[in-house]
């Protein structure tokens, strides 16, 4: 078992490949693709690409420009363009990233954040405003006739009250009683949004 308190790789084109024997405790930084078919336990920190293989393992909390989980991953990755999390990938741990993708299949538990939280003026103006509630109306659907099998059979709400009428939202149009005629009436509700 290799035991580092601290890898750093030089700046470079090239890709490093941890192989599946290998463990690595400790943190680990570089500025180049890093593919992981071993383990890596501790923190891990790239400004490119980390690629979880199949029987890669990863035990740290990633700070990373990608990442692309196709092993295990237990620990929060910090990603500045895109995490995604392949049908074989098993993750615990936070994401915080702008672009996220999960395939059909994947394992995941944790939370994800996709965007910045708003912050200075923006946000005391927007807690500063008041609340609106939706205007809620009722409206009448013209009743239908009345069908039965027998003539002279009475109605089901004949004789009947009818319910008190819905309190009308400020700011709209007076709705119009409902008339009992001894035939169902539908009542639609519509909601103003904003």
């Amino acid at each position: 078992m290799a035991t580092l308190k601290e890898i750093s790789s030089p700046a470079s084109s090239g890709k490093t490949v941890i192989g599946e024997t290998i463990i690595i405790n400790g943190k680990l930084s570089g500025d180049e693709d890093l593919t992981v078919r071993g383990r890596i336990e501790g923190e891990l920190a790239l400004s490119r690409t980390l690629i979880v293989e199949p029987s890669g393992i990863v035990k740290a909390n990633v700070s990373v420009k990608n990442a692309i989980v196709s092993g295990t991953v237990v620990g929060n990755i910090d990603a500045v363009e895109s995490v995604e999390l392949l049908k074989e990938g098993r993750m615990v741990g936070d994401i915080r990233a702008p672009r996220v993708i999960i395939v059909d299949g994947a394992s995941f538990r944790g939370r994800i954040d996709m965007g910045e939280v708003e912050t200075g003026r923006a946000a005391s103006d927007r807690a500063a405003r008041p609340t609106v509630r939706p205007a809620v109306r009722a409206v009448p659907v013209p009743a239908r006739p009345a069908i039965s099998g027998r003539a002279g059979s009475k109605s089901r709400n004949e004789g009947k009250p009818m319910p008190p009428p819905l309190p009308q939202a400020r700011g709209s149009a007076p709705v119009p009683p409902l008339v009992a005629t001894g035939a169902k009436r539908k009542v639609l509700i519509k909601k103003k949004f904003r």
